[in-house]
């Protein structure tokens, strides 16, 4: 079991820091004034503190990162997405239960 939490990512560091890893990394779409964005946070970083030996665990803020929003097309939040190989695998969008995050994930863990 690993210690890690997850990682803020910006436009800037998107490429570097979740297209070119070399494992899966999965990001939360979130912002502040969210609610449900805050429901899942605790289980983000629940699942981060787990799995963060095979998976990055990393989190956007959209209204920091207008451009990511645009160009992923995300419509609503929170919206998770996995990321493998710099391609997008699987999307997830809406607040989920801490099982339902899970297995939706499970795969990449």
């Amino acid at each position: 079991m690993s210690t890690g939490t997850s990682v803020t990512v910006t436009e800037q560091s998107f490429p570097t820091e979740v297209l070119a890893s070399d494992k899966p990394v999965i990001v939360d779409f979130w912002a502040t004034w969210c609610g449900p964005c805050k429901m899942i946070a605790p289980v983000f970083e629940e699942l981060a503190r787990d799995h963060s030996d095979k998976v990055t665990f990393a989190k956007v803020d959209i209204d920091q990162a207008p451009g990511l929003q645009r160009d992923l097309q995300i419509m609503s939040i929170p919206t998770l997405i996995v990321f493998k190989d710099g391609k997008q695998v699987a999307q997830l969008v809406g607040a989920q239960s801490k099982k339902k995050l899970h297995a939706a994930i499970a795969e990449f863990l």
